[in-house]
């Protein structure tokens, strides 16, 4: 059985990393170096970075950094943010990311997804969805959630996956920061009918969240903010119950 993954995500605007609700009213979660290396300490299996308004101009600033996070820890790296060129790519994975994330930049030019996973290799390549029930349709949304697309997410999930992306990395617009439980419908929905991890996003709020996008969910992975950032989870304690529930998680930080 694959054991399932627990990734901490770093949002990060002007260096600092930050936290919202519902992708507005953000406010500073810390350092994403010292938070990058204390999660990696704690066993987190994976760790997202997304640089949420990151521009050409700021391409310098998020290349620094992933270098300075890339240094500090030793578990498998994910960058996003503004990432739309096979060199963008290229320049982040010399900087040290393991993966790349990209959203808008493949809603608007799909065949990105195709060039980019014939360049590097589908494993380097993650397809990020953010998706907002509207009149009871799931819909994608570009430009970190700012800008809604006639694209259903379930169909846009399946496309990616037929071009080559690696992996989904679904965040749920409606459950992001409300700390609430991640949107096991439509993840399962996703998961079910695809043949690469999925990734849930967006609402995690207690240890048994975790759980249920695991199992009622069929998430490959859970990813995490705020509940890591403000010490509400610790992920030792974490895993330890997912164990104890009868989830296949890594465990490398219980054995030592």
């Amino acid at each position: 059985m694959l054991t399932k993954r627990i990734i901490p995500c770093l949002d990060i605007k002007e260096g600092r990393t930050v936290k919202g609700v519902n992708f507005v009213d953000l406010r500073d979660a810390g350092d994403p170096v010292e938070l990058a290396k204390v999660y990696a300490e704690e066993g987190a299996d994976e760790l997202v970075f997304l640089d949420i308004t990151a521009t050409v101009e700021k391409r310098k600033t998020l290349i620094e950094l992933v270098t300075k996070v890339a240094k500090a820890i030793n578990i498998p790296f994910t960058v996003g943010g503004g990432i739309s060129t096979i060199e963008d790519v290229k320049a982040l994975l010399n900087a040290g990311a393991d993966k790349i994330s990209i959203n808008s930049a493949a809603v608007y030019n799909p065949k990105i997804v195709n060039n980019m996973a014939a360049e590097f290799g589908s494993q380097c390549i993650v397809v990020a969805i953010d998706t907002r029930n509207m009149d009871g349709i799931d819909f994608v949304h570009t430009h970190g959630g700012r800008t809604p697309t006639l694209l259903k997410t379930q169909e846009w999930a399946w496309e990616v996956c037929e071009r080559g992306a690696g992996e989904i990395l679904l965040t749920s617009m409606d459950h992001d920061g409300t700390k609430a439980g991640f949107a096991n419908d439509i993840t399962s929905e996703i998961s079910s009918r695809l043949s690469i991890p999925v990734i849930a996003s967006g609402g995690a709020g207690d240890m048994a969240h975790f759980k249920d996008v695991f199992t009622a969910g069929k998430a490959d992975a859970a990813l995490a903010a705020s509940i890591f950032h403000f010490k509400e989870i610790a992920i030792p304690d974490l895993k330890r119950y997912l164990l104890e529930e009868g989830v296949s998680v890594r465990n490398w930080e219980l054995r030592h």
